[in-house]
């Protein structure tokens, strides 16, 4: 039983795991539960032997919660993880690699501004007011680890920037966050469908040129918040 790699979801308690057949079974006495969190300690300690990968449904997404594996071999590995960590070459690494990230994400968050001002195409007139809306779109949608459509790599950036600034329309310029939406299948959607129509109508005024007294401006109204 403990010499075969598994995927198993939570048993009847913190100790039990659930087969895909459903059978209940326990780990061994020797082994312990590595929690998530260190990436290169859970795949090392897969890599070492069987092991028993715990998921969970987390929305549509299957999550790992924890993986069984003898408690003598997640020891060894962590303590040898540690020490390369203590090393200058790994801090020259480490230091490296967040630079290099740094610098791709600012990359990106300059290309996603330069489509979300494409997407505003607001008139000369309003070029100012498109500049300051662009940012903060950018600001609300690109952190790393946000969870927005900004981050999502499945469409393309002119899609991502305009489902961002609807977003950001939606939640700044609407009641939306204090509405009352009834639990019924498909009335959210309904109703974001019917916000994106007016944040549309929106920003055809500024994209015509029209003049917008201040005072009266919902864009600017939302930027001073």
């Amino acid at each position: 039983m403990p010499n075969k790699t598994r995927i198993v979801s939570p048993g009847i308690d913190m100790c039990s795991v659930r087969t895909a057949e459903g059978e209940i079974l326990r780990p061994p006495d020797d082994w312990e539960k590595l929690i998530p969190g260190d990436a290169t300690l859970t795949r090392r300690v897969k890599q070492g032997g069987p092991t028993w990968t715990v998921q969970v449904k987390v929305r549509k997404r299957m999550m790992s919660s924890g993986v069984w594996a003898p408690a003598a071999r997640i020891a060894e590995i962590r303590a040898a993880i540690e020490a390369e960590r203590s090393t200058p070459a790994y801090a020259r690494k480490k230091a490296q690699g967040q630079a290099r990230r740094a610098k791709v994400q600012e990359t990106y968050v300059e290309d996603f501004r330069g489509a979300v001002l494409a997407f505003l195409a607001f008139a000369p007139v309003h070029r100012d007011l498109a500049e300051r809306v662009a940012e903060a779109v950018a600001a609300h949608a690109t952190p790393v680890g946000s969870g927005t459509v900004a981050r999502t790599q499945r469409i393309p950036v002119e899609r991502r920037a305009e489902a961002a600034v609807i977003a950001w329309l939606r939640h700044q310029t609407t009641a939306y966050d204090d509405m009352k939406v009834p639990r019924v299948r498909g009335a959210r959607r309904e109703l974001r469908r019917e916000l994106a129509q007016r944040s549309r109508a929106l920003l055809q005024r500024y994209r015509s040129g029209r003049p917008v007294e201040p005072e009266a401006c919902p864009l600017l109204r939302a930027l001073a918040l």
